[in-house]
């Protein structure tokens, strides 16, 4: 029964009470990629938060995690940065972790010093430190170690030991069945064995000033002042005794955060009172709070029992969330007469103001609601059915025509308001101390969602699909006489129109426009259309508080701009909350004054509020968190992060990680950075904690990070050094090395090209001579060709002298043969005288001395000839032989005859024989072959 009147208890609060909680910052485990479960929390210098997880010791710096198995691949139990050093305790296995020079954590073991001494199967499931000393508490006994010396001492317990405590001069422990401890001169110190401490688990001890305040898991706290155990209640005892309280931490301000096993996070005060209760429905991660832990920004920590969560406890941003769906999504708000009203999408909500109450909804306003605006002591609410008038948490309808956008006031007539409809702008008139519908404006029938009027009774509409629009009224606002539609600037998606300090603005993706109220067009206004560049549009909603500040919503930013105090300038002042946390309706953006520094922001899931005055934070620092280099298509390699760099040639792969270790929900660290020796200017500011540069070259570079915050740039820069060294083939030795190559080479070419010509000019000298000898020879060939010519003119003249003188004896002797023929006819036998001449003439006509002349010249002129006939032709006779010599000579048959005394019919007889003898065919001539011997 009382675990059902528990539940029902818990359903109750969930339904009935609407707090404004701290934002939480959750991580599941896919986000940090290691274990559900997270026992024990801790911090170091630089800000990084350690988690002891079920996969080992996690690490976050803010932008990155990183986890680092334990040695034995169990489950870390416990954690504690104690200076540089980060302790943490397992199975069997206790020791520190250093941080390296390349930016990780190495681990040194302590336990393996005393292996022999730890106990089979023991965890160690807390460390605490004092002073010198470090304590590893296991549920057996206690390690205290000395940093100093690296000694231990050991306390072993009697019974089990339920859990170690730390106060600002003691340290505590409880073990079951036997009470309180303190440890003094290295052993344990019974402090009270009261039944309430030996029965019930003690989960933490705080000093007080009256002695110890000593908290339990199911009953509560108590007092410890000397001797005497009293309780200490509290608001929330009623619900602890039944939560089970697993972990709890003394916060700065001197309350009390509770963790418990099955009901989430209780948050005291000092004086007991529940400040605040977070559980999974509240928007807790997970309702078993493991451990908690209270950063130097005094953030909560929750390591749960299903990820890890983050609540902003000093954040000037609080929020509401609506997880149960009641509420819907918010369009607009107002604090009314001391109530908070809130219009949905499912209706008009209102509740007490600074209460826990419930949000209780308005009868007969079920529906969308637009906005709510106040005017002349009455509230206002447009509504998808009309218009209502709130009042006291009660709504009537008073304008059920058509849907309700908006309200403005007619300038100089009080008792009159417009309103922007579904179907065109109507009038609302006070009659009696009481609104009525008087009138819709006669010649405009388009939706009216943003309307301003100006003195002159000009009505500016913005029409999202059909741009903006010109009205003129008349003086009793019944009709307009027609309506202009801007052709510049154009209809916008998410576009808006508001007055600004007696001037119309309009925006949209284009940029922000100012009437001019003299030509009655638009033009841009620079500074405020700065809000939208580098692709930061996604709503031109236009809101105007009450202060007369107006406000503007981008990608990454919430804007609004006042007046300064000494001048008509506008002051821009820059929210850096993301669209993407703040859940806002695109283009349904709203914001509402609640006080003078005080805004609540709806969203579709709940609302925040925040307090622009205290959007302030401390300065943190950006660091360089990790530096990395890989060679082409291989690992990251990290390197040092505590000294300047000097990278291989090929090593010119680097990533540096940066970050600002800050935990804020709603608020982003942006970064910039430049690298000297490779760009000019800084980069623009990014949320991106990390950067890679590719494919440096060789040189000396310094890269450069800084970091903004709130919109305040940090004080500090970071900086590394580094260089990319030279190939060896590009160092100096290698140049030295190249040049005297160089040397050689150029020696060994001048003196190959010396050697080269020195050939080239002997063998052109050869060439010459060859050429000189070839000409030479070919002189000697022509004196040669000459000469044979001269001989053979000289053989053609001897051979026409022989011929000559083969005819002149054939002359003599054919005339001596005639006259011997006359002699004989003229003379008879006794004339002696005439014989004797005729026997003269025979001898002078003798065959043989005419051949023996002729052959003797025949011999001088073609010398070998007779040798050559003979030698082919051995049968020839000597008269063959003189046959072949005549035809040589080219005599014909007629010509030879006289020669060999014999007719011509005998000298053809001759050739025939003769042809015969030399086997001649009958196609070839004799005289040709004898020609060509």
């Amino acid at each position: 029964m009382k675990t059902k009147l528990y539940i029902l208890f818990i359903l109750l609060t969930t339904s009935l009470f609407s707090q404004e909680l701290p934002p939480i910052v959750k991580y599941s485990p896919t986000n940090y990629g290691a274990g559900n479960q997270n026992w024990m929390i801790s911090q170091d210098q630089q800000h990084y938060v350690y988690f002891a997880n079920n996969d080992g010791l996690l690490e976050f710096n803010g932008s990155t995690w990183e986890l680092y198995a334990s040695p034995n691949e169990t489950i870390v139990r416990s954690v504690k940065v104690i200076g540089n050093n980060v302790y943490t305790g397992s199975y069997m296995e206790f020791g520190f972790w250093k941080r390296q020079a390349n930016g990780k954590l190495k681990y040194t073991s302590l336990s393996n010093t005393i292996k022999s001494k730890i106990l089979d199967d023991e965890q160690f499931w807390n460390i605490l430190n004092y002073d010198q000393w470090v304590i590893f508490q296991s549920l057996n006994r206690i390690y205290i170690y000395d940093s100093k010396t690296g000694n231990f001492k050991i306390i072993a317990a009697s019974n089990s030991i339920t859990k170690s405590f730390r106060t600002k001069n003691s340290i505590y422990f409880q073990t079951i069945n036997e009470g309180l401890f303190e440890i003094e001169s290295g052993k344990g110190r019974l402090v009270s064995n009261n039944p309430v401490l030996k029965n019930n688990r003690i989960v933490n001890v705080f000093s007080i000033d009256e002695g110890l305040l000593i908290q339990t898991q199911l009953n509560g706290f108590y007092k410890l002042v000397g001797n005497d155990l009293s309780k200490f209640s509290t608001e929330a005892d009623s619900q602890l005794n039944d939560s089970s309280v697993y972990s709890s931490q003394l916060l700065s301000d001197g309350s009390y955060a509770l963790g418990t096993i099955s009901n989430g996070i209780f948050i005291l005060t000092k004086e007991g009172k529940i400040k605040y209760h977070i559980y999974q429905s509240k928007g807790l991660s997970n309702n078993t709070a493991l451990s908690l832990f209270e950063d130097v920004d005094k953030n909560l920590w929750v390591g749960l029992d299903n990820g890890i969560n983050c609540l902003n406890l000093q954040s000037p941003i609080q929020n509401f969330v609506d997880n149960t769906g009641n509420l819907g999504t918010i369009y607009t708000s107002k604090l009314y007469n001391g109530k908070l009203y809130i219009g949905t999408n499912q209706g008009l909500f209102c509740k007490e103001y600074q209460t826990d109450n419930e949000f209780k909804f308005v009868n007969g306003t079920k529906g969308q609601v637009w906005s709510l605006f106040e005017y002349d002591g009455t509230l206002f609410c447009g509504h998808d059915s009309g218009t209502f008038i709130v009042d006291d948490g009660a709504a009537r309808n008073i304008f059920p025509k058509s849907g309700t956008w908006k309200f403005e006031t007619v300038p100089n007539q009080k008792g009159l308001l417009l309103q922007g409809n579904y179907y065109g702008i109507s009038v609302l008139e006070k009659v009696d101390n009481q609104w009525r519908f008087r009138n819709k404006i006669k010649g405009f029938d388009y939706s009216a969602r943003y309307l301003e009027i100006t003195n002159s009774l000009e009505v500016y509409v913005s029409h999202e699909y059909k741009g903006v629009f010109r009205l003129q009224l008349d003086n009793k606002l019944l009709k307009t006489g027609g309506f202009t539609t801007y052709v510049t600037p154009q209809k916008g998606k998410n576009a808006s129109l508001t007055k600004f300090n007696n001037a119309i603005y309009y925006a949209y993706k284009e940029g922000i426009f100012k009437l001019n109220a003299k030509t009655k067009q638009f033009e841009k206004d620079k500074l405020l259309s700065s809000v939208f560049e580098k692709d930061e549009y996604t709503s031109g909603k236009l809101i105007v508080d009450n202060s007369n500040k107006i406000w503007l919503f981008s990608k990454n930013y919430i804007h609004y701009f006042s007046l300064s105090k000494l001048s008509n300038q506008l002051k821009q002042n820059v929210i850096p909350i993301p669209a993407s946390l703040t859940n806002s309706m695109l283009g349904f953006e709203n914001i509402s004054q609640i006080s003078n520094s005080d805004y609540l922001i709806g969203t579709t899931d709940g609302y925040y509020t925040m307090n622009i005055n205290d959007l302030s934070f401390k300065n943190y620092n950006v660091s360089i968190s990790n530096i990395a280099t890989n060679k082409l298509n291989e690992a990251l390699e990290n390197r040092s992060i505590q000294e300047n760099g000097s990278f291989k040639y090929d090593d010119n792969n680097i990533t540096f990680s940066y970050t600002v270790p800050e935990y804020n929900k709603y608020i982003n660290a942006e970064y910039q950075f430049l690298l000297e020796g490779f760009q000019d200017e800084w980069s623009e500011w990014s949320a991106k904690p990390t950067v890679n540069f590719k494919n440096l070259p060789s040189g000396d570079y310094a890269f450069k990070v800084r970091a903004k915050f709130a919109n305040s740039s940090l004080d500090n820069t970071a900086i590394y050094s580094f260089s990319i060294r030279k190939p060896w083939y590009a160092t100096t030795l290698a140049i030295f090395i190249y040049l005297i190559l160089s040397l050689i080479v150029i020696r060994f070419i001048h003196k190959t090209y010396k050697s080269y010509y020195q050939k080239q000019k002997e063998k052109l000298i050869e060439e010459n001579n060859l050429l000189l000898e070839i000409k030479e020879l070919e002189n000697e060939q022509e004196i040669m060709r000459v000469r044979n010519e001269q001989l053979s003119q000289d053989v053609d003249a001897k051979s026409r002298e022989l011929a000559v003188s083969t005819m002149s004896l054939n002359s003599k002797n054919e005339l001596l043969a005639f006259i011997k023929e006359d002699l004989k006819k003229t003379t008879d036998d006794g004339n002696r005288s005439i014989k004797s001449v005729i026997s003269t003439i025979n001898k002078n006509i003798t065959e043989d001395d005419t051949w023996s002349v002729f052959k003797e010249a025949f011999d001088n002129a073609d010398k070998d000839f007779l040798k050559k006939i003979k030698l082919a032709h051995p049968l020839l006779t000597p008269n063959d032989l003189r046959l072949c010599a005549y035809l040589r000579l080219n005599l014909s048959s007629k010509e030879v005859a006289p020669l060999l005394n014999i007719s011509v019919r005998s000298v053809e007889i001759k050739r025939y024989r003769l042809r015969k003898k030399m086997d001649l065919s009958h196609e070839q001539g004799l005289v040709e072959y004898i020609l060509a011997v």
